[in-house]
């Protein structure tokens, strides 16, 4: 399991402006700190040709889609064709990356979506990472705190791994689609390329290129070619 929470095996870092972020740490709860401080520096630095500073340290680039009733707290930075539908509140240190789209009453707290993500109905992100094209079906949260507010764990069976942090959502690989009104629990790590069926209650690590059928015993298998 180790080798496949690496960020390098769950995402294209070609598909984000925070490649460069990203790319200094090797498994993905680790970058959650430094996301802050990443908006801010990297925010100073873009082409105002093409962003625009609204507010303090809030950048949207100027072909962006932002509707009148969605709120943004910085630090964020909002990339290229991106869409903020109605009633979407952004918390403050996101990163939205371009054509993506956060949607009506979505919430994003210390996350940042790749190109491409869709959160677009009912979706509470916090502290999380959206891989290149991944999908949250309307409903769907990704909790960042367990209940005894200790920090962390990432489990698979007995395999366990510390994040010695009190706040860890999902980490969801490139191209994997979770459905409708499911629950990410804290410390979920979805594999690339890989489908959650709606309604489902996950916790823990699901491979890539599989398929996570409900809450049901041996819920997990291979995608067939």
């Amino acid at each position: 399991m180790l080798d496949e929470c690496k960020i390098v095996n769950l995402y294209s870092l070609e598909n984000t402006i925070a490649k460069d972020l990203l790319s200094k740490f090797t498994y993905p709860w680790e970058v959650l700190p430094e996301i802050e401080n990443f908006i801010i520096n990297l925010g100073k630095t873009l082409n105002k040709e093409e962003y625009e500073q609204v507010s303090e340290n809030v950048w949207i680039a100027k072909d962006a889609n932002i509707y009148e009733s969605a709120c943004i707290k910085g630090p964020t930075i909002i990339d290229k064709g991106a869409e903020l539908r109605h009633c979407a509140f952004i918390r403050g240190k996101a990163i939205v990356g371009k054509n993506a789209v956060v949607g009506n009453s979505t919430e994003l707290k210390n996350a940042i979506l790749f190109d491409n993500v869709q959160v677009a109905h009912y979706n509470y992100v916090g502290d999380s990472i959206l891989g290149y094209k991944a999908h949250l079906g309307a409903g769907t949260k990704a909790a960042n705190i367990k209940a005894d507010k200790k920090d962390v764990v990432i489990k698979n069976g007995k395999e366990q791994i510390e994040t010695n942090l009190r706040k860890v959502g999902a980490m969801i690989g490139d191209y994997s689609e979770v459905g409708c009104n499911s629950v990410l629990n804290p410390g979920t790590i979805i594999g690339k390329n890989t489908n959650i069926y709606p309604l489902t209650f996950v916790r823990g690590f699901v491979p890539p290129n599989s398929i996570c059928k409900g809450n049901i015993e041996g819920n997990i298998v291979p995608k067939k070619d």
